[in-house]
């Protein structure tokens, strides 16, 4: 806007230093929202990890057996185990607040007697807000001027119908969204006609929208379950190793004396057996999952929505918007007397005069994709009548009465153009029963064929003094206008895919039942039966529980229906994803299991309620997002595998040369050196493992199925204890040949180390793989592994830190073949006996 409205006004607005004050002192208008970790918070955390006292406590033993060069390496990967570990945890804070940051809606305010704009969540309480039409409301705010000013506030209402504003006077009601002739318009809400000022009374939270916002955060939400289950296992864990730590400890000092070599041999134990990697690995797939999710246009708001994603079963979307492109088209006309005609090219200039009325009872700058639609249709059809003519007056949407009227005047005479439900205009003409019959039977054959049917009318009326109803002009009908909300290109494969899957998909809309079930056909969605609102009102929770088993489109459906149908489909044993967008429908998105929320069109409230926002309002990235929530779940319960798995052979070699009165093999240094490949194989490797094939040919997951399963700990053991046969063979051996003591170190170190690549090959994939290709990230963990190897084998200095032989030809050789022989058993024991037994996974 270019002229200030406050000098038309006379409204000088705050002062940018209050409204500054204000923004400070009662904080920014957006709902409130989770704080994230700090970086001093993330420091905290992490050194209260078991693993990290170990490291600790192992380093002042090293210094205590005047071991000082040990003691700083110990010391030195504890520091950088630190580093790494909040470098990650950080990155995962920023991108997850990044990605809950929303672009937010500016707003044009009055400030120091100048109009600008700022963002939205920088207005205050008594900002002065510049109001036109399309202009989203950015705070709850009383009308000061208001010129012909309707509102929509269907998002906090449920209701369709705009309502018109007014401005205030003397005596103020109270705030309640809905009904005409308020002077009070509320955060969320669009303009859709007219313009006016308003000031601010009341932001974020104490918004209307803001306290049904606070109302559903003040609702609790569970703990993700894997969380629950892998914290569990830790501390089974921490306690088991806590417990053979004692014994150790006791047992070495008790036979040998030595009760420091006793400390070293017990920490060696404890760090052996601890799976400290399992909470890592699931902060680091989660937020990285919810990265990778939103690159398909999908922002996670809670972690447990990535577990449950490859377990939903049902999944309800609504029409406009997510399965069309929300982008209206007029695809048909029908005038009495000329018939059918569609605007596709030049259209006959009988149907001249419908387009023109149609674009003069709607508004001069639209905004409503239906007016949008009317006026690029009628473009080329608006002549004479419009033209030269000024607009003296619009008559809005009224209950009762589905029409809007725009009067038109020029010197001479007056114009009154109206368009609303076909009924309302034909009511207004006052159509006989042939005329109403055809009417009727072309309104039903548009909308059989999807189309969103509009009558158009025209009136003539003398200058003077207008009626206060649209009831009083003497209307002429000149016929109905179509209009298509194409579908999205990608929603047929996308409902394919989804079915393939597994998933059931249930459209539910508002729309006539004849329109539903055009596009549910147009989407894919052709088996079962329809159910409408009032069928739906007619049955009781048994009945429509069994209905809803057969029903795949609901139309006429009411917001508050959505949290019946939900409910109904969870009692049904489904796990249901919905998706919405209004304030009414926070309900139903916070019973659902994942709650899906418009992020184009969808209110701040709906967003609070859901677990997903679906930033492009496209049901194909509801199917990505399922996608890629198995794929995750898959590369999580291969991490834990290979980890239970890992952790076997190196305590099992920590642990069998005492109980065998051996020297030991592995002291902290070594077992911290290890954690240093095992981390950054189970973040880098595993997140980053290409999905399964077949992964959406599978049904899905039973959403109480365990990740730790018997099979899974099952399958972990017996690679844990394959490879600790060959290590320990190998060691037995190379005592048995009277090597050196360090070199035996060595050797076992090296052959470990080979085994835990071969573990990880074997984790990889639990199926066949697309093509057989290693993975990036697979080639820059074999890479680094095998230099730092090359590193300890040709260094003298690195070899005497970690006490371990060189290493000769034939040592090398064995440890090869520990690698490849390994590798080789684990891959014919997965085609006997599959890890986790899968469906037909061919394409």
């Amino acid at each position: 806007m270019s002229t200030a409205p406050s000098q038309v006004a006379g409204l000088s607005g705050l002062t940018s230093a209050e409204a500054a004050r204000r923004l400070g002192s009662e904080g920014p208008n957006e709902l409130p929202r989770s704080a994230g970790r700090s970086v001093p918070r993330i420091i905290v955390d992490v050194l209260r990890e078991p693993m990290l006292s170990l490291l600790l406590v192992g380093g002042g033993v090293y210094f205590l057996l005047g071991e000082r060069i040990e003691a700083v390496v110990l010391l030195l990967l504890a520091t950088l185990s630190v580093a790494i570990t909040v470098v990650q945890e950080a990155r995962s804070e920023r991108v997850l607040e990044a990605l809950r940051d929303l672009s937010a809606p500016r707003a044009l305010v009055i400030r120091d007697g100048e109009s600008f704009r700022v963002a939205g969540r920088e207005v205050v309480r008594d900002d002065l807000l510049v109001l036109e039409q399309g202009d989203r409301v950015a705070a709850d705010a009383l009308l000061l001027i208001a010129s012909d000013l309707h509102a929509d506030e269907s998002l906090l209402t449920g209701e369709s119908l705009h309502v018109r504003k007014q401005a205030a006077r003397e005596e103020i009601p109270d705030r309640r969204p809905g009904g005409d002739g308020q002077p009070y318009v509320y955060s969320g809400s669009m303009i859709t006609r007219g313009n006016g000022i308003a000031r601010v009374v009341a932001t974020g939270g104490a918004s209307e929208m803001g306290r049904i916002g606070q109302s559903l955060a003040d609702v609790g939400t569970a703990s993700p379950r894997l969380r629950r289950e892998t914290l569990a296992i830790i501390r089974a864990c921490a306690a088991a190793g806590a417990l053979v730590s004692l014994l150790v400890i006791l047992l070495y000092g008790l036979m040998r004396g030595s009760w420091l070599d006793a400390m070293l041999a017990g920490i060696a134990i404890g760090m052996s057996v601890l799976p400290e990697e399992f909470s890592v690995v699931l902060a680091v797939f989660m937020a990285m999952g919810a990265w990778r999710i939103a690159q398909a246009g999908v922002l996670t708001r809670r972690a447990a929505a990535i577990e449950t994603l490859g377990s939903a079963t049902v999944l309800c979307t609504d029409k406009t918007g997510t399965l069309t492109e929300n982008r209206m088209e007029v695809a048909r006309l029908w005038a009495p007397g000329a018939g059918w005609a569609e605007p596709a090219g030049a259209v006959d200039q009988r149907f001249h005069p419908l387009l023109e009325a149609s674009v003069m009872a709607s508004a001069v700058s639209p905004v409503d994709p239906m007016e949008v639609a009317l006026h690029a249709a009628g473009s080329g059809a608006v002549g004479k009548q419009a033209n030269g003519r000024t607009l003296a007056r619009g008559y809005a949407l009224q209950p009762g009465q589905l029409s809007v009227s725009n009067v038109w005047d020029d010197e001479d005479d007056r114009i009154v153009a109206a368009k609303g439900a076909p009924e309302t205009i034909a009511s207004l003409c006052a159509l006989g029963a042939d005329e109403h019959g055809a009417m009727t039977e072309a309104v039903e054959e548009m909308a059989g064929r999807g189309m969103r049917v509009i009558g158009v009318a025209i009136a003539d009326h003398p200058l003077g003094p207008l009626p206060d109803s649209q009831k009083e002009f003497d209307f002429r009908f000149l016929g109905l206008v179509g209009l298509a909300d194409p579908l999205r290109a990608t929603v047929p494969e996308a409902i394919a895919q989804c079915r393939r899957a597994g998933i059931k998909v249930v459209m539910i809309t508002g729309d006539y039942p004849a329109t539903a079930r055009f596009i549910a056909d147009q989407a894919g969605i052709r088996d079962g039966e329809l159910l409408t609102g009032d069928e739906v009102a007619a049955l009781d929770d048994v009945v429509l529980a069994n209905r809803i088993r057969s029903a795949t489109v609901f139309a006429r459906i009411m917001p508050e229906q959505k949290l019946r149908l939900v409910q109904a489909f969870r009692r049904d044993g489904g796990v249901v994803a919905m998706t919405g967008d209004g304030v009414n429908d926070a309900p139903s998105l916070k019973a659902a299991d994942i709650g899906i929320a418009m992020g184009r069109r969808g209110t701040d409230v709906a967003r609070e309620a859901s677990t997903l926002v679906l930033l492009d309002d496209d049901f194909g990235s509801i199917v990505k997002a399922i996608r890629l929530g198995r794929r995750i779940y898959d590369n999580v319960r291969k991490a834990m595998a290979f980890i239970f798995a890992v952790h076997v052979p190196i305590a099992g070699l920590a642990l069998l040369p005492l109980l065998l009165g051996k020297p030991l093999l592995l002291g902290p240094i070594h077992i911290a050196l290890l954690e240093m490949i095992i981390d950054p194989v189970c973040a880098l490797v595993f997140e980053a493992e290409r999905e399964e094939r077949g992964v959406m040919r599978r049904p899905p997951r039973d959403p109480h199925e365990a990740l730790f399963s018997r099979r899974m700990v099952g399958w972990s053991l017996a690679q844990g204890l394959l490879a600790l046969s060959l290590l320990g063979g190998i060691w037995w051996m190379a005592m048995e040949q009277g090597l050196p003591e360090n070199e035996v170190r060595g050797l076992v170190f090296f052959a470990l180390v080979g085994s835990i690549l071969a573990l990880i090959v074997a984790n990889l994939s639990s199926g066949p793989r697309s093509g057989g290709r290693i993975s990036r990230s697979l080639l820059i963990v074999l890479a680094a592994v095998g230099g730092l190897s090359l590193l300890a084998y040709l260094s003298a200095a690195v070899r005497a830190v970690l006490n371990i032989g060189p290493l000769h030809f034939a040592d090398v050789a064995a440890v090869a073949a520990v690698a490849l022989l390994l590798t080789a058993l684990l891959a014919g024991l997965k085609r006997v006996v599959p890890p986790i037994p899968r469906p037909d996974q061919s394409r």
